[in-house]
């Protein structure tokens, strides 16, 4: 189980450990504890759904930062039969902050695409937090043209705080290589899904981020900016971040209210952290809901609702 608490779980920690700890005297026979355990069994449910229900924005953006969530390599481990990895943009190097790969899941050969933080500090360096350089982005698209050349569908899952903003990222064409990937990904002749996993930063998030269905896991956040970087502009203060994230409106309910989002994907209680394979077992039935519905859909219909609905957001309708 995970040990790493938010400090709003702080009170569900207690009772958590004072449960485990009954137990362990229940198992060691040191006296009848099973009617207590339960009662404080199911006010642990209570407690959880009490703190869960009425999360403010800014401690949901705290769950998607979670340490423990899974991570893009952890659904790959969960949810695919096997996946071969690809490397590279074909230009420059490889960039290990985006990861593709071809993946059979439940028997469907897909296309998986998508940003991995690293959990070890040294993977942590080696993946660059999950903040892509420009050759991670043309790599993602060297292989999703791939993909739609041989007819597979391509599934994307976002999870990062942005693109790399460093200067030799800059040099190496950073704008360029997003604005690139989103024209190019929304004429892709082939179904693409993609799903907010955790953090769905800025640019970073939309150089893989054009689909025809986007999704987004309950305690995940979608945002022009971070909440810290919001409040750094506008009131010269990072310590204003929990405004920043209700001004902002970006958890997964404000989006799907906005338009920005088609669909919500539930997570076990707690978070996704909390029960990673049941976590990916339900991302997982939702990719395979999803790829089969597209595919019914006529490459032309796909492609032309898919432009169509990125054309659309945004727009404001006034009665004059």
């Amino acid at each position: 189980m995970n040990r790493t608490f938010l400090e709003f779980e702080k009170p569900i920690a207690e009772l958590e450990r004072k449960i485990e700890d009954l137990k362990l005297f229940q198992q060691e026979g040191v006296a009848d504890l099973r009617d207590e355990i339960a009662s404080l069994e199911e006010k642990l449910k209570k407690l959880r759904d009490e703190i869960y229900g009425n999360l403010t924005r800014w401690q949901r953006v705290q769950l998607a930062r979670h340490p423990a969530r899974p991570y893009f390599l952890d659904y790959v481990k969960y949810i695919t039969d096997d996946f071969f990895e690809i490397h590279g943009d074909g230009c420059f190097k490889d960039d290990p902050a985006i990861i593709c790969g071809l993946a059979r899941i439940k028997g469907k050969s897909t296309l998986l695409i998508g940003q991995e933080k690293g959990r070890t500090t040294k993977e942590k360096i080696k993946r660059n937090f999950g903040m892509a350089h420009p050759e991670g982005y043309r790599k993602a698209l060297k292989a999703a043209r791939f993909a739609a050349k041989f007819g597979k569908p391509i599934v994307s899952l976002v999870d990062t705080p942005g693109a790399y903003p460093g200067i030799g990222a800059e040099e190496r064409g950073q704008a360029q290589a997003i604005a690139i990937n989103i024209r190019e990904f929304a004429h892709l002749p082939t179904p693409i899904v993609v799903i907010i996993t955790g953090e769905g930063g800025s640019g970073g998030a939309l150089g893989i981020g054009i689909g025809d269905v986007v999704a987004i896991m309950q305690y995940a956040y979608y945002s022009v900016i971070s909440p810290e970087g919001c409040a750094s502009i506008l009131w010269r203060d990072a310590s204003k971040a929990p405004d920043a994230a209700e001004a902002l409106k970006i958890t997964a309910q404000d989006l799907f209210e906005l338009g920005v989002v088609d669909m919500v994907i539930p997570e076990p209680s707690g978070g996704a952290h909390r029960d990673p394979k049941k976590a990916a077992s339900i991302l997982k039935d939702f990719i395979l809901d999803e790829i089969n519905r597209l595919s019914e859909i006529p490459v032309e219909e796909l492609i032309k609702r898919r432009i169509e609905k990125f054309q659309g957001m945004g727009v404001v309708k006034q009665d004059l």
